[in-house]
């Protein structure tokens, strides 16, 4: 399954809110301004395929990982993605229809919390998953009617588009398929050298609490400590989505190594203890 992709003089997109509604966001097209690109990424599992820009899979792994911090199952991060698909196509978005904000769209003045809070993927991520869990049933429910039962949209039937692609992300960011997700360096990283080992280390444990980390002696990267193979490769696909934003070069897990110039993994002969990530040192 294909991730849609449309680009147009100006973008409308009707999506749900949590709370009523809709809202609209107009791109207008400004000639001879030049358009900044992030690595082309791609999620392949044996369920299909899905191309998403940097910032959508950045996102997707951040709402992953939340749902694994949580102890979600697998259904509910399923939902979860569905959703900020719809609602967003995955960027945290800083405003919508009335008062809604961020990835799920949620609107301060229907009590799902203050505009700096839903902004905050986590926090909106998480309080997502809580009022998913109040609804009773969830877990046997179509993806539009668990989404709806949370989001109470004026266009109910619109998450279940996207149940496909959400499917494949978390067979993906789950570590269920191995090499999954593969992204392609184009232009400078964001951040390089000590820096970005020290961002990488914060961002994975915002993104999934208590974390085993050791940064390399050259401070040229680290290594995450993993429990067995399912989790190593949830930790290895984050790694690989979040390339852009914390100048990741390159992963190592099992016998595989993934790099940003080339864009995918391929087999070597590495002898190395859990998951390594190396950073752009310039």
């Amino acid at each position: 399954m294909r991730f849609r992709v449309f680009i147009v003089c100006s973008i409308v997109l009707l999506l749900a809110i949590g709370g009523v509604g809709y809202y609209v966001l107009s791109r207008p097209f400004t000639p001879n301004v030049p358009v900044p690109l992030g690595p082309a990424c791609s999620v392949t599992t044996p369920t299909g395929k899905v191309g998403m820009d940097a910032t959508q899979i950045a996102n997707a792994a951040t709402i992953t990982a939340t749902g694994i911090r949580h102890s979600m199952p697998d259904r509910a991060i399923v939902i979860a993605l569905a959703v900020a698909l719809q609602e967003s196509k995955l960027e945290n978005l800083p405003t919508g229809d009335r008062d809604s904000v961020g990835l799920f769209q949620q609107r301060p003045s229907q009590g799902w919390g203050t505009p700096a809070e839903l902004q905050d993927p986590r926090v909106a991520t998480n309080k997502f998953y809580t009022a998913l869990l109040k609804v009773k049933g969830w877990q046997t429910m179509r993806v539009t009617e668990a989404a709806q039962r949370v989001q109470r949209s004026a266009y109910p039937e619109a998450y279940q588009q996207w149940a496909d692609e959400a499917q494949i992300l978390v067979e993906a960011l789950l570590g269920s398929t191995p090499n999954a997700v593969a992204c392609t360096k184009m232009g400078d990283p964001e951040v390089v050298g000590p820096a970005a080992v020290a961002g990488l280390g914060n961002l994975l444990h915002l993104d999934f609490g208590e974390v085993t980390t050791v940064d390399s002696p050259d401070n040229a990267g680290l290594s995450v400590t993993v429990p067995d193979p399912r989790t190593g490769w949830q930790f290895a696909h984050w790694l690989v989505a979040h390339s852009t934003d914390q100048g990741v070069a390159r992963v190592h897990y099992q016998n595989q190594e993934w790099t940003a110039e080339n864009g995918g993994w391929a087999e070597v002969n590495l002898s190395v203890t859990g998951v390594v990530a190396q950073v752009y040192q310039s």
